[in-house]
């Protein structure tokens, strides 16, 4: 074989090398803002504490679809978009009108607004709760893992943003191996991770 051949064959096995490898999120998939406080959505449960007032405290409240959540003395109350914080301080100031400085504090009970989806070949799709940092691999794992037939190298992730629909692809077999850091995402809400 002359240098000349080598040199192609070469350079053929590095392009070929570099295409079978996945390739890492997008800038724009990635680049979304991430999430700090916790923002209350609809269908999140939270505990509310008013010291010392214990007929103006809720164990277990539901916040409604409409973002609602109902009190004693304060009746409707908007919760749904405000963070704990925001909530309590909301909270203090409306009290402030029956009582004498309230000391309020908003529990986070349970974050069940914050949801992607787990559908195609695994053992049990649905919703998964994303109440922390929750990546591709966490999602499949809550959905029971993958079927016996699912092409675990073609797991696509879909991200719905200002009504345009961006997709990245994640290859289990490749992460795996260790040939794909970086490539297992954080899934945003409403993300939904399809396995075929």
């Amino acid at each position: 074989m002359t240098t000349r051949e080598r040199i192609t064959l070469a350079s053929a096995l590095l392009v070929a090398l570099a295409c079978a490898a996945p390739a890492p999120p997008s800038p724009e998939f990635e680049a979304l803002p991430k999430e700090g406080a916790y923002v209350i959505g609809a269908a999140d449960r939270l505990r509310i504490d008013v010291w010392q007032n214990d007929k103006l405290s809720v164990a277990d409240l539901p916040v409604r679809p409409d973002g609602k959540i109902t009190l004693p003395l304060l009746d409707d109350v908007q919760a749904a978009g405000l963070t704990t914080d925001e909530l309590k301080a909301l909270l203090t100031q409306e009290l402030s009108e029956y009582i004498e400085n309230p000391t309020v504090t908003v529990v986070l009970l349970g974050a069940y607004s914050k949801r992607a989806f787990v559908l195609g070949e695994v053992r049990n799709p649905g919703p998964i709760p994303l109440a922390s940092e929750t990546r591709v691999l966490d999602a499949i794992t809550t959905a029971g893992g993958f079927s016996p037939f699912a092409k675990k190298s073609q797991v696509r992730v879909l991200r719905y943003v200002e009504g345009r629909e961006l997709e990245y692809r994640f290859d289990y077999d490749a992460y795996v191996d260790g040939d794909a850091p970086g490539t297992n995402v954080v899934l945003r809400p409403s993300d939904t991770v399809l396995v075929p």
